[in-house]
């Protein structure tokens, strides 16, 4: 009997660490074809965030994923397609969506959830890096569509990875990848239909947890974001937000018809 307590015993205690683990994981390390750089996430203020980031880590969902889209002065976009080995890249598979938590304002070195156009709380796996401060004038993305929710802050060797990937140069692979950085290819090798390779692509081998303290984040000053959502934009306005913008809302689209080789 007392063998069999110990064991229940034993079992509740492995399930409680995975728990705890689960929940309070607030650094991660992204490893990446450029270098490795941590993120620290915002696990007490943004919860349900870090938590569903937290579930494609753990899933190893994000392995062999690609930074898809880039747009200079703007963000740095992942977690929606990966590398199966072989071109077209794929989707990776979602949890169900997850609530909006409009806490802190879109800030350079900020990460953030992408989500469907008039949809506040429909952010699934995708996330993106502010590369400037985002959360007024053109972008607005602290009051757009119920404002963007930031759940995390990058280092500075991280924000230095940043900027190398802003410098690439963007090509057209369709679907999701209109605007994807590539490595050591140009515009010569698109013309020539040269097939891209991993070797082409930013990569995030993996993400995973280097830090599960809860209060890691307790020395950062995220800046608020006070602002005032907007209202909700009609289908048939197209004026309202801007197309930079516009194209985080894209990129949960069908990617069925993904392109094995680069357009121009």
């Amino acid at each position: 009997m007392q063998f069999t307590k110990k064991l229940i015993a034993g079992a509740a205690l492995l399930v409680g660490s995975a728990l705890s683990f689960s929940s309070q994981a607030t650094i991660v390390e992204f490893r990446t074809s450029l270098g490795n750089f941590e993120v620290n996430l915002f696990d007490e203020t943004t919860p349900e965030t870090v938590a569903n980031f937290l579930k494609y880590v753990e899933a190893e969902r994000y392995n062999n994923s690609v930074i898809h889209r880039m747009v200079p002065d703007f963000v740095v976009q992942g977690g929606g397609l990966y590398y199966p080995g072989e071109l077209p890249l794929k989707s990776i598979r979602t949890f169900p969506a997850v609530k909006n938590e409009k806490k802190w304002s879109n800030r350079r070195g900020t990460i953030a959830m992408a989500k469907l156009d008039g949809q506040p709380d429909s952010a699934t796996s995708q996330w993106f890096f502010n590369l400037k401060d985002n959360h007024a004038g053109d972008a607005r993305l602290d009051s757009q569509n119920g404002g963007f929710t930031v759940f995390g802050q990058i280092s500075a060797q991280g924000l230095e990875i940043l900027d190398q990937i802003a410098e690439l140069k963007r090509f057209n692979m369709g679907g999701a990848a209109t605007s994807i950085p590539l490595r050591d290819y140009t515009a010569a090798d698109a013309a020539a239909g040269k097939t891209v390779t991993p070797d082409n692509l930013v990569m995030i081998e993996s993400i995973v947890v280097v830090d599960d303290r809860p209060d890691t984040a307790a020395g950062l000053s995220p800046v608020a974001n006070e602002a005032q959502v907007d209202a909700p934009v009609q289908e048939e306005d197209n004026s309202s937000s801007g197309g930079a913008v516009n194209f985080l809302l894209l990129l949960l689209l069908p990617l069925a018809w993904l392109r094995r080789r680069v357009k121009n």
